[in-house]
C-alpha cells in the first residue's frame, strides 16, 4: 500500500480543525504526524475552561520570549517562573499562531502578575511586559488574518510588522487606545482589508482616514460612535470613496454625528444595520433625506433600531431594490408612528424572498398583513408589534394568519395591547396541525392573556403542534418582560 504524501495529510488534518479530540489522538501516532498536527493545533487559540490550562498555555508563550526580553523583564523586577526561564521547547509555538486578540495578551499578563495590582510600579511593569509579548508575536508570526487592536502599544513600529500585518484581512480597532499616528503607520503596511470594525469613534482622525483610503477592496464596515453630536465630514467622505466596494455597513449612534450623504455612493450594498438613539431633530431629518435618496438594488439584509420616523423612507428604499431582501428588522422606542402600512406594502410588493421580518402595524394595516402573507411565500419568522390603542383586532389578525400564512411560517411573535378570544386561539393552533411545529410568542404586558389562553397553549404543546412559547407557564410578571 502506497503511503500518502505530506500534503494529503495536511489537508486531512486541516479538515479536523474543529475536532480537537481527533487531532490530539493523531499526535500519538508517530513523529511525522506529531510534527504536522502541532502547527494546526496552535494555529487557532484554544478557549480554555480552567485556569490551570490558561496558565500552561501562557507559560509556553512566555518561554518563547527571546533572551533579551527575559533579561529586560528581569532588570525591571518582573519575575518569570523558573520553569519559563529554563524551559526548552520542541517548537517555536508562537510562529504557528494565526490569531491575535487582546484577551490572549491580557491572560498571559494575569498569569505573571496574578492580578496583584499592589505591585510597585504595576502600570509601568504591565506596559513593559505587554510590549515584549506583542513584540514576540509580531516578530515571529506571519500572515495574520485577524487583529483585535485594543492597546496603546505602537504595533506597526515593532520589528516584523510589515510581514505580520501585510496580509491582514479583518481589523478591529478601539480608538480609546489607538492614536492617529499608529493608524497612519498601519495604513502604510495594511492595504488589503476586507473588514474594518471601529469602536469609540468621537471625531475625525487623520490616521484612520488614511487607513480607509489605503484599502483596495474594503467590503465590511462597522462604526460605533461614542458621541451624541458631531460633524465627522472626513469620515463620510472617506466612506463615499469606498462606495463601490462596501457591501456590508453597520453604524451605531451615527445619526446626528456624521453626514449620511455617503450612503448614496454605496451602490453595491447588501447588508445595512443602523442603530441610533438621537434626539437631534436636524440629525434625524438629515438621515431620513439621505435614506430616501439612496439606492441599494442588491440589498439583502436591513436592520434599523429606533427608526421611529423612517417608515416612509424605508419603504422608498425597499421599492428600489431587486427583490433579494431576506431579512428586515425595524425596532423603535416610540409608541406611535406614521406610514407603517406603507412599509408593509413595499415589503409585500418588492420582497418576494423575505424569510425574517420584524416590523410594526397600526390599526388600519391588517389589509397589508394579508397581502404580505400572500405575496411572501418564503416567510419563516414574523414579529409584529402593534400600535393599536384599541384592543379589538387580535382575533382578526389571528384569522388572517390562519387563512393566508405561507407554509414555511413557523415562528410568530405578536406584541401589543391586543385581546384574543379562546376560540381564536384554538382555531389558530388547529390550522398548524398538519404543519411543522410552531414557535408562538405573545407579548402583551400580562393585560389580556388569561389562564384559559395558557391552557390552550399547553394543550397544543402537549400535542407537539407548538414547540415553544412564552405562554407555557402562566406568570403575569414574567410575561410583562418577555
Amino acid at each position: 500500500m502506497e503511503k500518502l504524501n505530506i500534503d494529503c495529510f495536511i489537508l486531512i488534518f486541516n479538515e479536523l480543525q474543529a475536532d480537537k479530540k481527533s487531532l490530539y489522538s493523531c499526535l500519538l501516532v508517530n513523529k511525522e504526524w506529531y510534527h504536522l498536527v502541532v502547527p494546526i493545533l496552535w494555529g487557532n487559540y484554544p478557549y480554555f475552561n480552567c485556569e490551570k490550562s490558561k496558565e500552561k498555555y501562557s507559560n509556553i508563550i512566555l518561554s518563547c520570549l527571546p533572551t533579551s526580553s527575559k533579561q529586560l523583564l528581569f532588570d525591571n523586577n518582573i519575575k518569570l517562573s523558573s520553569a519559563i526561564l529554563s524551559n526548552t521547547l520542541t517548537f517555536n509555538y508562537v510562529s504557528f499562531c494565526k490569531f491575535h486578540r487582546t484577551g490572549i495578551i491580557d491572560n498571559i499578563i494575569k498569569v505573571v502578575f496574578k492580578e496583584n495590582l499592589s505591585i510597585v510600579d504595576y502600570s509601568k511593569k504591565r506596559n513593559l511586559l505587554e510590549q515584549e509579548i506583542y513584540k514576540l508575536f509580531i516578530s515571529q508570526c506571519e500572515g495574520i488574518k485577524e487583529l483585535d487592536w485594543r492597546t496603546s502599544q505602537p504595533l506597526p513600529s515593532f520589528p516584523g510588522a510589515i510581514t505580520f500585518f501585510s496580509q491582514l484581512y479583518s481589523l478591529y480597532i478601539d480608538l480609546y487606545y489607538v492614536d492617529s499616528h499608529n493608524l497612519y503607520q498601519m495604513a502604510q503596511i495594511c492595504k488589503n482589508l476586507n473588514a474594518l470594525y471601529v469602536r469609540n469613534f468621537i471625531q475625525d482622525i487623520p490616521g484612520l482616514i488614511s487607513l480607509i483610503n489605503a484599502q483596495r477592496n474594503l467590503k465590511i464596515i462597522s462604526f460605533d460612535f461614542n458621541i451624541k453630536k458631531g460633524t465627522c465630514e472626513g469620515l463620510s467622505e472617506a466612506l463615499a470613496r469606498k462606495g463601490c466596494t462596501i457591501n456590508e455597513l453597520s453604524l451605531f449612534g451615527s445619526v446626528g454625528v456624521i453626514p449620511h450623504s455617503f450612503l448614496t455612493s454605496l451602490i453595491n450594498l447588501k447588508d445595512l444595520t443602523i442603530y441610533y438613539d438621537c434626539e437631534n431633530y436636524g440629525g434625524i431629518k438629515e438621515f431620513q433625506k439621505c435614506l430616501a435618496n439612496s439606492e441599494f438594488p442588491n440589498l439583502q439584509f436591513l436592520e434599523i433600531d429606533d427608526g421611529s420616523l423612517c417608515f416612509k423612507e424605508l419603504a422608498m428604499l425597499i421599492e428600489k431594490t431587486k427583490g433579494n431582501i431576506t431579512y428586515i428588522s425595524v425596532y423603535m422606542s416610540n409608541r406611535s408612528a406614521d406610514n407603517t402600512g406603507m412599509l408593509l406594502k413595499a415589503i409585500s410588493n418588492h420582497c418576494p424572498n423575505i424569510e425574517n421580518l420584524t416590523t410594526y402595524i397600526g390599526s388600519n394595516d391588517l389589509i397589508y398583513v394579508k397581502s404580505l402573507l400572500m405575496d411572501c411565500n418564503n416567510l419563516m419568522r414574523l414579529c409584529l408589534n402593534s400600535f393599536n390603542e384599541n384592543n379589538d383586532m387580535g382575533d382578526e389578525l389571528l384569522n388572517i394568519l390562519i387563512r393566508f400564512s405561507p407554509k414555511y411560517l413557523t415562528d410568530i411573535t405578536i406584541s401589543g395591547n391586543l385581546e384574543y378570544s379562546i376560540s381564536a386561539f384554538i382555531n389558530f393552533f388547529e390550522s398548524y396541525r398538519e404543519r411543522k411545529p410552531l414557535c408562538f410568542y405573545i407579548n402583551d404586558n400580562g393585560e389580556h392573556i388569561t389562564t384559559g389562553h395558557v391552557d390552550v397553549v399547553n394543550k397544543y404543546y402537549g400535542e407537539r403542534i407548538i414547540t415553544s412559547s412564552n405562554l407555557l407557564v402562566y406568570d403575569h410578571f414574567n410575561l410583562a418582560y418577555n
